[in-house]
């Protein structure tokens, strides 16, 4: 088995995270961490074959982390999962040595075709290893089982629309006690509040949802949502 750390500042996207990781045969998640603390706590305490990094978190980078870990003798395999898409920070992850960057929001099927290209890595290494030297062809081998091929759309899900943020925001509505305005899950989520009401909206119409209007002294109505249970 993989044991895998997944970091992420958000209580609920790390939960998700991490059940996405349960999913994959051959993978298991090892600890969660929300800081660059704990996560340098968790390296330290057990052997850990991969960390998933955000790169937000509350009291260091996720790349100062990488550092860290670097200079402490740690070569604990790195896949960034984070909304950081500046050039900047992709290109330090590649200089840390971070194996794959993937862009939130994304899709289970877009985290497996990571996960199941670093599990082909480690088949691959496993293999030449016991050689001590890799010639070119073993060379060429290791590099390209880090290769990915673009991972389909989630089934049902329109395009633009991703598995993490879809539960996120059903994971809101499922825990409130009254149904919720667009602002309001946006605020709950850390979302855009358009970001909130393209989903909600195709929540909606899916059935996941029920709608209301809430009419105030403006005269125009508030949409807002409830979970329909199953």
């Amino acid at each position: 088995m993989i044991d895998v750390l997944v970091v992420d500042d958000d209580f609920r996207v790390a939960e998700i995270n991490a059940k996405y990781v349960g999913k994959v045969p051959g993978f298991r998640v090892a600890a969660r961490a929300h800081s660059a603390a704990q996560a340098l706590a968790a390296v330290e305490r057990a052997p850990i074959d991969l960390v998933l990094l955000d790169h937000y978190l509350p009291d260091q980078t996720g790349l100062e982390l990488v550092h860290r870990m670097r200079e402490r003798g740690h070569g604990t395999d790195v896949i960034m999962i984070t909304a950081a898409s500046d050039v900047t920070t992709v290109q330090a992850a590649m200089r840390l040595g971070a194996l794959h960057y993937l862009v939130k929001p994304f899709t289970f099927a877009a985290l497996r075709t990571r996960l199941d290209s670093y599990a082909a890595l480690r088949r691959t290494v496993d293999r030449v290893g016991g050689r001590g030297v890799a010639g070119q062809e073993q060379v060429d081998r290791i590099f390209g089982a880090l290769r990915t091929t673009p991972a389909p759309s989630s089934p049902g899900l329109p395009s633009g629309h991703s598995e993490p943020t879809t539960d996120l925001i059903c994971d809101v509505l499922h825990q409130a006690d009254h149904p919720l305005s667009a602002h309001e899950v946006a605020a709950e989520t850390g979302l855009s509040r358009s970001t909130a009401q393209r989903y909600l909206r195709h929540l909606e119409q899916v059935g996941r949802l029920r709608l209301s209007l809430k009419y105030g002294d403006t005269g125009r109505p508030e949409h807002r949502y409830a979970w329909v249970a199953p």
